[in-house]
C-alpha cells in the first residue's frame, strides 16, 4: 500500500538535497527520512539518491518520479491546509469591536456562529483605530472610514425609529403620523415619558432635526439607561416612549413586547460597516460574519 508520508518525505529530501534539512523540515528524525527513503525505494523498485560528501543528489528516476507526483503532491497539500486553516479559523479566539447599544441585536447573532469571540465596546473611532493597529480582527461600525491598511464593507443599514410600551394607546396619534399633522405628533410626543440610552438625548435630537426641522426638542430625558438593550427592555416593563435602532427594537415588536409608533420617510438610514485587517487567514471568517449581519440587518 502507499504510505503517503513517503512522498512528503521524498519531496522534501529531493527539493534540499539534503536528509538533516529534510528531517528539519519535517520535524523527524533523520534516521526517519532515511528510513522512509529506503521503504519507497523498495516500494518502487529504484534507487532514488545517491550519497554525495556534501548531501544527496537525485537519480534519473527520482527526477521522473518528482515530475510525475509532484502536481498531485501539492494539490493534495493544498487541500490538506486548506482544511487545517478551516479548523484553525473555527476554532481561534476572534476579537470583535462594537457599540455596547448595538450588541444584543448584531453581536448576539455572531455568538450563535461563533465558539470563541472577545467583545470590546467602544465608539466608531476608537473601534477603527484598534483594527487599524491590529488590536482587533473585527470591529462593526457605523461610519465610513477613509483607509488603504483596513478592509471596510457594507453589512446593510439600521434606522432610527419611536417605539413604545404596549400600554400606550397609539391609534390617534398613528392617524396623526399618516395625516402629516406634526404640530399634533410633536404635542403629543412632548407630553410623554422619555427613555434614553444617553443623557444628551442624541438619538431624540436626531430624530427632531430630519423629522421636524429643530435642532432641540423640547423635552427631556425622565430615565437614561445607558445600554439600549436595557432601555427597551425597562420600556417594555414600564410606560413611555423612546428613540432607538429598528434593529434593536425588532424583536421587542414582534413579541408584542413594545409597539413602534413611527418610522418617519424623513429619517435616513445610516449603514452599517465590517471593519478588519489585512489578513488572508482572516478572509473566511470575514465572509462568515458579513453573511451573519446581512442576515440580522435584512
Amino acid at each position: 500500500m502507499v504510505n503517503l508520508e513517503w512522498y512528503r518525505t521524498f519531496k522534501s529530501v529531493y527539493k534540499n538535497g539534503n536528509f538533516s534539512l529534510a528531517a528539519k523540515e519535517l520535524f523527524i528524525s533523520q534516521p526517519a527520512v532515511s528510513q522512509q527513503i529506503v521503504m519507497l525505494e523498495a516500494h518502487v523498485g529504484y534507487k532514488l539518491f545517491n550519497r554525495k560528501s556534501k548531501g544527496v543528489e537525485p537519480t534519473e528516476y527520482a527526477k521522473l518520479l518528482n515530475n510525475l507526483i509532484i502536481d498531485a503532491l501539492d494539490r493534495l497539500e493544498n487541500v490538506e491546509n486548506g482544511f487545517r486553516a478551516k479548523a484553525f479559523n473555527a476554532n481561534r479566539l476572534l476579537s470583535v469591536g462594537i457599540s455596547k447599544h448595538l450588541m444584543s441585536s448584531i453581536g448576539s447573532a455572531l455568538i450563535a456562529k461563533f465558539d470563541f469571540i472577545d467583545f470590546t465596546f467602544h465608539i466608531n473611532d476608537t473601534l477603527f483605530d484598534l483594527v487599524n493597529s491590529k488590536k482587533l480582527d473585527f470591529a462593526i461600525v457605523n461610519k465610513k472610514f477613509d483607509t488603504f491598511d483596513t478592509i471596510q464593507k457594507k453589512a446593510g443599514e439600521i434606522k432610527q425609529v419611536i417605539v413604545s410600551s404596549t400600554d400606550i394607546d397609539v391609534s390617534t396619534i398613528k392617524k396623526n403620523i399618516k395625516a402629516k399633522d406634526f404640530k399634533t405628533i410633536e404635542n403629543w410626543l412632548n407630553e410623554q415619558k422619555w427613555y434614553s440610552h444617553d443623557a444628551g438625548i442624541p438619538h431624540i435630537k436626531l430624530f427632531w432635526l430630519h423629522v421636524f426641522a429643530k435642532k432641540r426638542p423640547s423635552i427631556i430625558a425622565n430615565y437614561i439607561i445607558p445600554s439600549e438593550y436595557e432601555m427597551l427592555e425597562i420600556l417594555s416593563k414600564n410606560s413611555g416612549v423612546a428613540v432607538t435602532w429598528n434593529v434593536n427594537a425588532k424583536n421587542w415588536i414582534q413579541e408584542k413586547k413594545l409597539q413602534l409608533i413611527w418610522n418617519s420617510k424623513e429619517m435616513p438610514s445610516t449603514d452599517v460597516f465590517l471593519l478588519s485587517g489585512k489578513n488572508e487567514n482572516l478572509s473566511p471568517i470575514f465572509q462568515d460574519i458579513m453573511a451573519e449581519l446581512k442576515r440580522v440587518l435584512c
